[in-house]
């Protein structure tokens, strides 16, 4: 197949490339163009004209387009809102209406499972959730999300498939993000308060991702929205036992009373400390997505990878 990858350069983009590259034949899309190996050729966004005619060198005829490009959350809230819906929901449109007046035959848009929800009411969140997304990132995704949605008689007239993803935290070697924070905690020997928050949380190894994106593009799968993340959910602590275990550390989770901390918490509120009720409920709340019915779109019981085999493998590759 002929691949258009937006977003090429990025983290889940380099591994796209990595895992598709020797089956197909992959352009890109994204703000820089540098070469790359395994890209024939990368353009950038202004080859698209407002006309979805195309401007200068011509995008090549593919067969279908992974849209990665967006911005990322921002945990420390910096990023001003517009900024995210520029990106995350403008951006969408435009690669979007270029694929419905194109022969692209398939679309994978990757959105979020914060677009569904920013807490789980309940055991889980699937497909199901009337979406409640909480602040731009989330909002963003969503407003792209209904976007796509709203050109679902064009799309079906076309013949063409459409797949809206929402993956939990992608995370794999390379990977800098929040279980990179955890990562440089748990090094420094700080033990762990919170040990007595049982809480669990589903994540995405982006070898487990890949096999997912590969699946779609060669399957015949229902055109519709998708949740994609591991099979089994992990808790904090058995996260940090992973880190500690990748480090050849002995854990140091201390299970102090919860009132005690949540006590401390609202302190913190009124002071202004690094611990808050914001931040407790942040750290210790559960986020489980259910991946059944990407599972049963693609005939599949398990993904290959299990949850914690992928967390290790993540976890050991920052110490390279």
């Amino acid at each position: 197949m002929k691949i258009l990858i937006t977003g090429v350069h990025g983290f889940v983009g380099s591994n796209l490339v990595h895992a598709l590259s020797a089956e197909h034949e992959i352009y890109g899309l994204d703000i820089i163009a540098p070469e790359k190996e395994g890209v024939v050729k990368t353009f950038g966004w202004d080859v698209l004209s407002e006309e979805l005619g195309m401007k200068n060198d011509e995008l090549p005829e593919v067969d279908a387009i992974i849209h990665l490009a967006g911005k990322a959350h921002d945990t420390k809230n910096q990023a001003q809102a517009d900024v995210y819906f520029k990106v995350n929901t403008d951006l969408t449109k435009k690669i979007y209406d270029y694929f419905l007046h194109s022969s692209v035959r398939k679309f994978i848009f990757f959105s979020s499972v914060k677009a569904a929800a920013d807490r789980v009411e309940g055991d889980f969140v699937d497909e199901t959730v009337v979406p409640k997304p909480k602040g731009p990132y989330g909002e963003s995704k969503i407003a792209a999300e209904r976007y796509i949605l709203e050109n679902e008689k064009m799309r079906v007239k076309n013949g063409q498939e459409v797949y809206i993803l929402r993956p939990c935290m992608i995370h794999g070697p390379g990977n800098k993000g929040n279980l990179n924070l955890l990562y440089n905690v748990v090094s420094k020997g700080s033990p762990w308060p919170l040990g007595a928050f049982e809480n669990r949380r589903t994540f995405m190894s982006i070898d487990n991702l890949c096999f997912v994106i590969k699946g779609l593009l060669t399957q015949h799968v229902e055109s519709g929205i998708y949740h994609v993340n591991d099979d089994e959910a992990v808790s904090t602590n058995e996260l940090i036992e992973i880190i500690c275990e990748a480090l050849g550390k002995k854990p140091h989770i201390w299970h102090i009373n919860r009132g005690l901390m949540e006590g401390v918490a609202r302190v913190g509120d009124v002071l202004h400390l690094p611990l808050n009720s914001e931040r407790l409920r942040k750290l210790t709340e559960n986020y489980i997505s259910s991946n059944v019915k990407i599972k049963k779109a693609l005939g599949i019981t398990e993904l290959p990878v299990k949850a914690k085999d992928g967390l290790y493998k993540t976890i050991k590759s920052f110490s390279k």
